[in-house]
């Protein structure tokens, strides 16, 4: 890879270092390098990519030289990689088939005074839309059609929510900036790395014998995440060394093309936390653990004496990583929320909107953003995918924090933060991320030589011939690629190796 100073370019990779706590000194081991002009946005997609995956692999390097002694190890970074691991998803092939994006019903709608955008990718989130419509079971897009067209967008949001729904109002940044919510997200910094306790010793990591250099080796991490972020983060975590055990309730079972995409290197197990044998084998687990990451809304794991809080108590020494889509305060502190809900909530979308819509009145508001038209997106999913290479970067300096200074450690993420700071901080980078008209599309601007066939490589698995991404994280010893390859949800025994 060419290396090659970006000014900057690297601000963003500053920013979110000193958010993580890290040494300012230590960033000066990255290197970046890679074709320029991927993943084209008017907001600055490719710094949010490139500044996540660097802290990433900066975090984890700081590790492997804490546990070895050693320097740390130098770190690469490089946009092509970058940019095609941000759509992993859209790259995988098993067996040749390319899988499963959103659903018919997961989409913008026009209403009486705006758009709105649900989310309906899993069944019980579908009957929940079509319920709180009024529609049957049987409904299909054109339906709710035309019953979104004859209501008000926020009517809308609130019916559907209320009825466990997933469906959130196009907003333009200044009206998230006056919504309540996006208020609460205002007052918290990017993500949070906070103590839980202060009096668990110094964790005891011993050195690990490589290459390859694996600064998890050892680990053990308990996976309660779903979808994009939270995976992306233990996916991670696998990747260099940790034995990563995602754990399903078998009533909400995930889709196998997300596990496929996401599941490397991991394994992937079924319990029933409402059991008693679920719960005294989730127990069990417990009590071997170092890490617990957790992906649900706020809330949601409570009534399983799932809090930080509680985990630490019962595993003193515990690293415990939590994310949400809206923030742990604030009226949405409790909803769900996927990447593409924040996007449009928080004026993403609007400012991402194509002034070419069909509906030809894109009158601009006084924030700068599109009224009218159909509102766009990024070119990836990228709240998703940065916020989890954070997540794992909080992981791993919360090992290295806990080396030093023991206790038991939270880090605290959220969809809504990432959004923010992409839009009010990464814009201040000076880099010119922007694209063409066109913008929205999957990977490359026109006049590079960005090729991500170089980043692909064929895995045969369970599933199949495998067709993924290669992982951006590198570091000098670091692997190339994951140990295993997904297997299916759900069918590995509920242990540790």
């Amino acid at each position: 890879m060419g290396q090659r100073h970006l000014g900057g370019r690297n601000g963003g990779t500053e920013l979110a270092w000193a958010a993580l706590g890290g040494d300012p000194a230590l960033t000066e081991r990255i290197a970046f390098g890679g074709p320029p002009g991927l993943l084209p946005a008017r907001l600055p997609a490719m710094s949010l990519a490139r500044s996540t995956v660097a802290v990433c692999a900066l975090a984890a390097a700081e590790l492997a030289a804490r546990r070895n002694g050693r320097p740390v190890p130098a770190v690469r970074v490089d946009d092509g990689a970058v940019a095609t691991a941000f759509l992993s998803e859209r790259h995988l092939r098993i067996d040749g088939r390319a899988c499963a994006s959103f659903a018919p019903l997961s989409r913008f709608w026009r209403t009486a005074d705006g758009w709105v955008r649900t989310h309906a990718n899993y069944p019980h989130h579908r009957a929940r839309l079509l319920h709180a419509l009024d529609l049957p079971e049987t409904a299909e897009a054109p339906d709710v059609e035309t019953v979104m067209a004859g209501r008000r967008a926020a009517e809308i949001e609130e019916t559907v929510c209320a009825a466990g729904g997933l469906a959130v109002v196009a907003r333009t940044p200044g009206e998230w900036t006056a919504h309540p919510q996006g208020a609460a997200v205002a007052a918290h910094p990017l993500l949070t790395l906070d103590t839980l306790d202060a009096g668990v010793p110094p964790r005891r990591l011993p050195p690990f014998a490589g290459p390859p250099t694996l600064p998890a080796a050892g680990l053990r991490v308990l996976d309660l995440t779903r979808v994009i972020a939270g995976p992306v983060a233990t996916r991670t975590l696998a990747l260099l060394g940790a034995d990563v055990l995602r754990v399903d309730a078998p009533q909400l079972p995930e889709s196998q093309d997300a596990h496929s995409d996401t599941g490397f290197g991991k394994r992937s197990a079924a319990i029933d936390l409402g059991s008693p044998a679920g719960r005294a084998s989730f127990e069990e687990l417990l009590s071997r653990a170092d890490v617990v990451v957790t992906g649900y809304r706020p809330g949601a794991l409570d009534r399983f004496g799932l809090t930080p809080e509680a985990l630490a108590a019962r595993r003193p020494g515990l690293v415990v990583a939590r994310l949400s889509a809206w923030g742990d305060d604030g009226p949405w502190g409790g909803r769900r929320g996927f990447d593409s809900l924040v996007q449009v909530a928080t004026g993403i979308a609007a400012v991402e909107a194509d002034a070419g819509s069909a509906s030809g009145d894109s009158e601009q508001s006084r924030d700068g953003a599109q009224r009218s038209g159909t509102p766009g997106a990024l070119p990836a999913q990228a709240l998703d995918h940065g916020t989890g290479y954070l997540l794992a970067a909080a992981v791993f300096r919360a090992l290295t924090e806990q080396s030093r200074t023991g206790g038991s450690f939270l880090a605290t993420l959220a969809l809504a933060r990432t959004a923010r700071w992409l839009m009010h901080d990464l814009g201040a980078d000076g880099e010119p991320d922007a694209g063409p008209e066109g913008h929205g599309h999957a990977a490359q601007a026109p006049g590079t030589d960005y090729d991500p066939a170089e980043h692909l490589r064929e895995t045969d698995s369970p599933l199949g011939r495998l067709r993924h991404a290669l992982p951006p994280v590198s570091f000098d010893g670091a692997p190339a690629t994951w140990a295993t390859p997904p297997g299916r949800c759900g069918t590995d025994a509920p242990v540790w190796r």
